[in-house]
This record gives C-alpha cells, structure tokens and sequence, in this order.
C-alpha cells in the first residue's frame, strides 16, 4: 500500500531528524505534535532556543525545499503559536522555525531558520 509506505518512509525521516538534532545536543520535546491547525514533525529545545522542525524525505534536497509552501509556512506558524499557548515554558524563548531534509543516499541537511512564519 502507497499511503502505509509513504507513513513509514516520514516516521523514518522524524527518526533520522530527531537524531540529527539530539547530536546537536538538542532536547526533542514532542514529535509529531497535533494541534487544531495541523501537526509539527518536531519540536527541540536547547538552552533558550525552541526548534519548530519540519521534516521532508524526498528524493533530493531541492524537492524537499520546494515541498515547503508559504501556506505550509503560515500553517507551521500557527500550529506553533498555539502548541506554545497550550505548554507553559519559561519566557524569554527564542524561537526558530527549521527543515531538515532527508534524502535517501545522502546525509540529512539542517537547514536553520528556514522560514518566518508571520506574524510571529
């Protein structure tokens, strides 16, 4: 089945991504955090930083890129603003939003602050 492939080739791509952030000594505080909004792939904190991570396995690093749309952007906003409303951190927080492609052959790319998610 088409779609039960696809689910797992993105929960593998979550793995490798959650891993590649954990080796930047990040802390992954939720993957795959459903709001009303929509779903962010990982949320990581380091120190004063908060990572909002969108994941995209495709076949090359410029599809995944072009995966990522200004609605996708604007959705990931929003689905942020209310995931921070519903998890009480400590102000002072620096948020980011991330992409970090995976593409099979080739190593994860981490691409940091990869879109504005307006108005923030």
């Amino acid at each position: 089945n088409d779609r039960r492939q696809a689910e797992r080739r993105g929960r593998t791509a979550e793995t490798v991504a959650a891993l590649l952030l954990r080796a930047k000594l990040f802390h992954i505080l939720e993957r795959r955090a459903k709001t009303p909004r929509g779903e962010i792939d990982i949320i990581a904190r380091r120190g004063h930083l908060l990572v909002f991570a969108e994941v995209k396995a495709r076949a090359s690093h410029d599809e995944a890129m072009r995966a990522i749309t200004p609605h996708q952007a604007r959705r990931i906003g929003d689905a942020a603003r209310i995931w921070l409303g519903r998890n009480n951190l400590d102000t002072g927080l620096q948020c980011r939003f991330d992409i970090i492609t995976v593409s099979t052959y080739l190593w994860p790319r981490h691409i940091r602050n990869a879109f504005a998610a307006e108005p923030w």
